[in-house]
């Protein structure tokens, strides 16, 4: 035996090894591709696709935490320091149609104060082609705009109320991209039972205005028209309460001139000597005298103006005044502060005065939020 045979034995033998360790060898399986979650900036920021559809989703919300002294609404309320908490989960959907986007809105609000625990849902709507159904706040205040940027913009009430100002309704609101915009919407009117206004703001020795109406069948409706043009924007909304039988109509008009903007806000009664859902007020002890509560409304008109200056990129100041027919007079002043994004820190101060009893009050609000 010579070297060249020993040498093609060895490597026949090698061979015949490594093919059998191959065959027993176990092949790993290819990895699953992974789905990773895509971003879906058609109807803004914060959108994302669920996985395995079409249909795109935001979550979001804030947590506020405010300390309160006294109550810029009732002047005889002695609350002393009033500490409350809100926790709010805002989750929207939008997916692409022939029609357009088919989107809904839901809102869930926590709230803790004085030991007391509540929750609801605050809104929860569906929309597509203009048409909104569900639960949301009532047009008589969305559509024109809410009052100021202040935290107490409602002590003279602009919307229907004063509380509990989200509705269910069917509403359909035409843009066509113009600056123009047109709005009807019929909202629900309670007909469980006979009922006036919430007895937490009724007066002990007054009384108040009707708010459900048993075997009642016809919705309240609320129309508006509007216009916008570069830095000003104009809107007339009015709604009309079937069970009072009466209602109110609000013109409003918007500047925006960059870092100072401001509005000027009117309101006309069909019957100052009623309150209507329309046109309501705080019917509070020592707002209005006894059986006297169309005093703690508008009377015939009510007017709101305010201005918004940001000073800088992170601070910001809000003033606003109200005046009534009924000789309320409200002003409120705050400043926003935003250490970082998403981050307020927000001190206001109030003042309100209500002539018909002689009565006055200051009020303030140190509030913490944040929003995701």
């Amino acid at each position: 035996m010579n070297i060249r045979t020993l040498l093609l034995g060895s490597v026949a033998a090698l061979s015949m090894v490594s093919g059998a360790r191959a065959a027993d060898a176990i092949v790993a399986a290819e990895p699953e591709p992974l789905e990773y979650v895509r971003i879906c900036d058609a109807y803004g920021a914060g959108y994302f696709y669920i996985p395995g559809s079409e249909t795109c989703l935001k979550i979001g919300g804030m947590v506020r935490t405010e300390g309160e002294w006294k109550d810029a609404y009732q002047p005889d309320h002695k609350i002393g320091t009033f500490w409350h908490t809100r926790v709010e989960l805002n989750v929207d959907t939008a997916t692409d149609t022939e029609y357009g986007a088919l989107k809904t809105e839901m809102v869930y609000r926590f709230e803790s104060s004085e030991g007391i625990n509540t929750n609801k849902v605050l809104f929860a709507n569906m929309s597509i082609g203009g048409f909104l159904v569900g639960k949301a706040d009532s047009q008589f205040s969305s559509y024109p705009g809410y009052a100021g940027d202040i935290i107490q913009d409602d002590v003279i009430s602009y919307g229907p109320g004063p509380i509990n100002t989200e509705l269910n309704q069917l509403t359909y609101t035409y843009e066509p991209g113009n600056g123009f915009t047109a709005m009807v919407s019929l909202e629900d009117s309670q007909s469980a039972s006979d009922a006036d206004y919430d007895s937490g703001y009724v007066q002990s020795n007054g009384r108040s205005w009707q708010v459900s109406k048993a075997d009642h069948y016809t919705p309240d409706v609320v129309a508006g028209l509007g216009y916008k043009s570069g830095m000003w924007g104009i809107k007339v909304v009015g709604g009309y309460d079937s069970i009072v039988e009466e209602g109110a109509i609000k013109a409003r008009i918007d500047a925006d001139f960059g870092t100072f903007s401001a509005f000027l806000m009117g309101g006309w009664n069909t019957d100052g000597d009623k309150l209507n859902k329309y046109a309501s007020g705080y019917v509070t002890d020592g707002a209005c005298p006894a059986n006297r509560e169309e005093l703690c409304g508008w009377g015939d008109w009510a007017v709101w103006g305010g201005v918004n200056v940001a000073i800088n990129d992170k601070l910001k100041g809000n003033v606003q005044l109200a005046y009534t027919d009924s000789k309320i007079f409200a002003a409120a002043a705050n400043l926003q502060y935003k250490p970082v994004g998403g981050f307020t820190i927000e001190p206001e101060v109030e003042y309100t005065n209500w002539d018909s009893t002689n009565s006055d009050t200051w009020a303030g609000i140190l509030r913490f939020q944040r929003s995701f």
